[in-house]
């Protein structure tokens, strides 16, 4: 797991890359936005009042001088940023709307990433995924030909690094959201240095099985090729066909896969949950994530049960996702 993150954190030091904190009074956030700012990874930016910030941050003990704090309610470019949210939100806000939105530090830590005030945004740590989520949608929004975000978790164990999506967002994605799913984690997996395999899962491998469920994985698969012909990538495919060398070769013996897939695309949010959690709890895997896939800019979704490392580690992962 180190590993992982040395590698990270030695592409960082020299970019200056800015990551905004919109819970700035969370002893969490600020412990790992001291450590971040110590190790000169990159530049904490605490949404607060500076003096209740600096306040909380004596009480705890850390030493946030190289952090920069940001009061919503002063902050020298608030009418820039009105102007910009009206614009962005296309007349489903007017200039009142706004003021009011942007007083809430999700909203205007996302505006500050919008505006390129910020290169990232990691929050959650006291809100929940919809109040961190809704924002970036709203905002930033997915990239051209991505009509949703997705989250995934990367697993691992040692040397081992696999790719596990959709874990965290979409509960029943379609044909088309599958294969949107699937190149996004291929491209989430190259900033782990994994160069991805992609098998899309189901229980059925290459037509062994006919329902609904399999069709959909299918032409998943056809859509994504389509997209995306140099990817290697291929299913449906049973975990153990695309996993293990010898069931493919018996299973799918002309496919790109030959049981050595490292990104694995899970049928549905249920699949994909129990999935990586089995891995995590009887394999002992780390699961790293959710890392929130498919934004134009990257946000990223903690867990309100989080601690300071988890944060550290996931604004390495933004930082990481915006160069």
């Amino acid at each position: 797991m180190s590993d992982l993150f040395e590698k990270l954190k030695g592409s960082l030091k020299e970019n200056g890359r800015r990551i905004v904190f919109p819970e700035g009074l969370d002893e969490r956030i600020l412990t790992a936005a001291s450590q971040l700012g110590a190790e000169g990874i990159l530049v904490p930016v605490l949404v607060g009042k500076q003096e209740e910030v600096e306040q909380k941050a004596k009480e705890i003990g850390v030493d946030i001088t190289n952090t920069e704090i940001l009061d919503p309610t002063n902050y020298a470019e608030f009418d820039e940023m009105v102007a910009s949210f009206v614009e962005r939100r296309k007349g489903k806000a007017t200039e009142d709307d706004a003021r009011k939105a942007l007083l809430d530090e999700n909203y205007f830590g996302t505006m500050l990433v919008y505006m390129n005030k910020a290169d990232g945004l990691v929050s959650g740590a006291a809100h929940s995924t919809a109040e961190t989520v809704r924002p970036a949608l709203q905002i930033i929004k997915t990239k051209p030909g991505i009509k949703k975000t997705s989250g995934v978790f990367i697993m691992v164990r040692e040397d081992e690094k696999y790719v596990f999506a959709d874990c965290a967002i979409n509960i029943a994605p379609d044909s088309q959201d599958l294969a949107e799913i699937a190149i996004a984690s291929a491209e989430t997996a190259h900033l782990f240095n994994i160069e991805p395999r992609v098998a899309m899962l189901s229980f059925s491998t290459k037509g062994s099985a006919k329902s609904d469920e399999t069709e959909k994985v299918a032409n998943a698969v056809a859509i994504a090729k389509e997209k995306q012909p140099n990817l290697v990538l291929d299913g449906e495919f049973q975990f153990d066909a695309a996993f293990v060398p010898s069931v493919a070769e018996k299973k799918a013996p002309d496919s790109v896969i030959k049981g050595d897939a490292n990104v694995f695309v899970f049928p549905g949010l249920e699949a994909g949950n129990i999935g990586y959690k089995i891995a995590q709890r009887l394999g002992n895997f780390d699961a790293v994530g959710p890392i929130l896939q498919g934004l134009n800019k990257p946000v990223n979704d903690l867990s309100r049960g989080c601690n300071s490392d988890d944060v550290y580690k996931l604004a390495i992962i933004t930082a990481a996702q915006s160069l």
